[in-house]
């Protein structure tokens, strides 16, 4: 009850707009290096709650019934980013127990086997020896390895360096840093073809995400057009059906897209599209902007502050 009541006060006028979450891992388990990566018990947690407080939509739906001006009151819709292995594995079955959608936008180009660059990053300092990673020869610093919270430190300071750099640039850089590290890397992270289609058979939502997962303000129009309608048709021929969501990569209005690319997510005939700009969406918004969120927390009442906050927080367009 208290719980109710605090959305209530906390979202005066907004208890019809959309909420919608965003994931991108489910590990089965705790990871150190990763303390705050949301695990299996912990989404479960997250889930239940929302359906507990929030009527809980597939996001096409909540789309149409955007559109439609017949969006029901504190509306949520669940989804996934990139298109992990855990997502098939380990969130599923958690959805399908607690009775809920959830829509998952895949980047086709790191399907069965590949790796993104980022994760590359990721992995290879967690297996790294230890010492001192010296990628000065990259310009990319010097980096110790001693401890786990060393390597806490190295990731998003490598992260930070690489992110913008243009894609071909970005990759050399990361294949360079793997062999300096001398680690070798898992191929199993992402899902296999096989396991966007047990989505897909489950009833949940594809969406696409590009082929590669470029930041989409970095490249040439053709090529970022390429990018979002490739991803989409590879999609469809790999399920048998429409794709009709798209997710901007890294979804930052202004510095990640820009209104060009919303036009084109308009063109190759998307019904919409999500950013990662916080807010909750209400009356008649841009359908090809939905802002998304992030649910840190992990305490239960601090879990549904957020969620009530999110309500109104206005989000930013590009």
């Amino acid at each position: 009850m208290l719980e109710k009541s605090l959305l209530s006060l906390l979202s005066p006028g907004g208890r019809h707009g959309l909420s919608i979450l965003i994931y991108h891992r489910v590990l089965p388990r705790k990871d150190p290096l990763f303390p705050s990566e949301v695990d299996a018990a912990e989404f479960s947690a997250q889930v239940g709650m929302l359906k507990s407080h929030f009527r809980v939509l597939p996001l096409l739906e909540a789309v149409r019934r955007s559109r439609e001006g017949t969006l029901p009151p504190r509306a949520a819709a669940i989804t996934f980013d990139d298109g992990y292995a855990d997502n098939a594995e380990v969130a599923l079955p958690i959805l399908q127990r607690h009775g809920l959608h959830a829509t998952f936008f895949v980047a086709t180009g790191f399907l069965n086997g590949g790796r993104m660059w980022n994760d590359s990053v990721y992995e290879l300092v967690r297996r790294a020896p230890d010492g001192v990673l010296d990628a000065t020869p990259l310009g990319l610093g010097t980096h110790p390895l001693h401890t786990e919270a060393d390597r806490r430190q190295a990731i998003p300071a490598l992260i930070r360096q690489l992110k913008y750099l243009p894609m071909a640039e970005r990759q050399q850089q990361v294949d360079r840093l793997v062999d300096l590290a001398g680690a070798a890397l898992p191929e199993d992270l992402m899902m296999t073809t096989a396991q966007v289609r047990k989505l897909h058979a489950a009833g949940m939502g594809i969406g696409a995400h590009t082929v590669n997962h470029p930041i989409l303000a970095r490249l040439p129009d053709h090529e970022a057009r390429d990018e979002i309608a490739q991803g989409k048709l590879a999609l469809e021929d790999m399920i048998g059906a429409s794709v009709p969501l798209f997710a901007y990569p890294n979804g930052k209005p202004g510095e990640d897209y820009e209104a060009r690319h919303v036009a084109m997510a308009r063109e190759l005939r998307f019904e919409g599209a999500v950013s990662t700009s916080w807010g909750a969406s209400r009356g008649r918004p841009d359908l090809f902007q939905l802002p998304r969120f992030t649910p840190w927390d992990r305490s239960r009442l601090r879990f549904v502050l957020r969620m009530a906050r999110n309500l109104t927080t206005s989000a930013q367009l590009a």
